[in-house]
């Protein structure tokens, strides 16, 4: 490292966000960014620890300490070399992944890691601000033909990779535009657009051929897809989203967030929309049921809208601040409670509270019933839940289910070809990535189900090498 003390005296700066009255009356990127002489400051802090658990942390493998003493020596270019010889969209995952490699950070010992992150979304930026991410047109094609379905994190990963080697890929995308879960379900003040547009033009002029608007199995039939491609990708994501099955769940008010988040997307794209599609929250009461990162883009789209009052509950207690957990260094993932942009711009957060129903007149939710839950192990060790206290009465207008996804839709093109399913109705694949069909693999969130959009870019890393194995064969 170029300062292997720096991190003795030069304290964690981050970013931040835009001034709260400043970003909620608009849908760009709420976070900030450093000047240059800052981030190298925050570069030089990585502190040459002998072990790189951050790499350990990182699905992804990406090499830390290697970029950020790049950045310290003010080599931007190789900075962005390295980072994308693991990861195919730094530029995505530097403003949406959890960073797990800073969890695992040696200095997060002392709750002051590396701003692993942003240093990453920084690089990137400096990459394409000076000119240095050009087409990489491959010198020699293989002749093979692939087609990747869904164009979320892990099918553009898979294209990336494969056309990179050489052979000819086409992406299908059933909606209008490139980048599945990237462009429709995450907001642009997370994630602006033109982040994900500029990539998908770069690797349209490196050769990757995108077709939108056509859905397998209904525009075009998987058996005629077998015919006209030496391999086959699956990367539909995981689009079922978990339902709520109590009473008044059919009321016009009551809507799944991916509705929501897609259709505030579109506007913001001005993109056709038709009436029906039309969520507002504005002057309303707003109930978001899920305590995750959904949930909270939710509040975020809400506050935006002009919402009235919004409350987010969750079923489960409350979870400690991060600096309350005990043992919590080299864990990726801690659970603990985290406090995004969106809940700093305002709401209520409750914890222990189940759904108990749906209340409304004329057709439309007027209130939410909820009462409070205690979690107790069983003789087997297994967590149940009972109820205490009194049910409550909320006055609620719009309800949002954030909870999750539970698997790929299988009706058309899966149901189509029969491929195989696990138990939890994920595509099921050997340890190759392929399915029970010949030439067919699979990647991402519909084989592992509901995950980061980190993960899914390994994922499709992983699986476009076998992929690349296969058609050598």
């Amino acid at each position: 490292m170029g300062n292997p003390k720096a991190f003795l005296t030069v304290n964690r700066k981050e970013a931040g966000y835009r001034p709260k009255h400043d970003r909620i009356s608009d849908y760009g990127e709420v976070e900030q960014t450093l000047n240059t002489e800052d981030r190298v400051l925050q570069a030089s802090r990585c502190m040459d620890c002998g072990v790189p658990f951050c790499q350990y942390g990182c699905p992804l493998g990406n090499k830390m300490p290697e970029w950020q003493d790049y950045i310290y020596k003010g080599n931007w270019k190789r900075a962005a070399y390295s980072l994308q010889s693991t990861n195919d969209f730094p530029e995505f995952t530097g403003r949406v992944c959890p960073a797990p490699c800073e969890k695992t950070c040696v200095l997060a010992i002392e709750d002051s890691p590396i701003t692993i992150r942003e240093n990453e979304a920084a690089v990137m930026e400096h990459a394409y601000s000076e000119g240095h991410m050009k087409p990489l047109i491959p010198e020699k094609r293989s002749g093979k033909k692939v087609a990747v379905i869904g164009s979320g994190p892990s099918g553009l990963a898979v294209a990336n990779q494969l056309n990179r080697r050489g052979h000819s890929v086409t992406v299908y995308e059933k909606d209008t535009q490139i980048g599945g879960l990237l462009r429709y379900g995450i907001p642009d003040f997370k994630l602006n657009k033109n982040v994900v547009q500029r990539r998908v033009d770069l690797m349209r002029a490196e050769g990757v051929e995108f077709i939108t608007n056509t859905e397998i199995g209904k525009d075009i039939k998987g058996g005629d897809l077998l015919k006209d491609y030496d391999a086959i990708c699956i990367a539909i994501g995981s689009q079922v989203p978990r339902n709520l099955p109590v009473e008044g769940r059919e009321l016009n008010g009551v809507h799944y967030a991916m509705e929501y988040l897609t259709m505030q997307n579109k506007i913001v794209a001005e993109e056709t929309l038709e009436e029906k599609d039309f969520i507002n929250a504005k002057g309303k009461n707003v109930l978001v049921i899920g305590g995750g990162d959904t949930g909270s883009d939710c509040i975020g789209t809400a506050n935006r809208q002009g919402a009235a009052n919004i409350i987010q509950i969750e079923i489960l207690p409350k979870p400690k601040e991060l600096k309350e957990i005990e043992n919590r260094w080299p864990v990726p993932f801690p659970a603990y409670l985290k406090t995004s942009s969106s809940h700093l711009e305002g709401c209520e957060r409750r914890w222990s509270l189940n759904t108990k129903r749906f209340i409304g007149e004329d057709g439309k939710l007027t209130a939410v019933e909820v009462v409070e839950v205690e979690w107790e192990k069983d003789a087997s060790g297994k967590f149940t839940m009972k109820e205490v206290g009194t049910p409550e009465i909320l006055k609620i207008d719009l309800a949002f289910l954030a909870l999750g996804f539970i698997h790929p839709i299988y009706e058309g093109f899966l149901e189509e070809l029969k491929i195989t399913l696990t138990e939890r109705k994920n595509i099921h694949t050997d340890d190759y990535r392929k399915t029970n069909i010949d030439k067919v693999f699979a990647a991402g969130d519909c084989v592992s189900g509901q995950s980061l959009v980190v993960t899914s870019i390994a994922s499709g890393r992983k699986t476009a090498g076998h992929i690349d194995e296969f058609l050598k064969k």
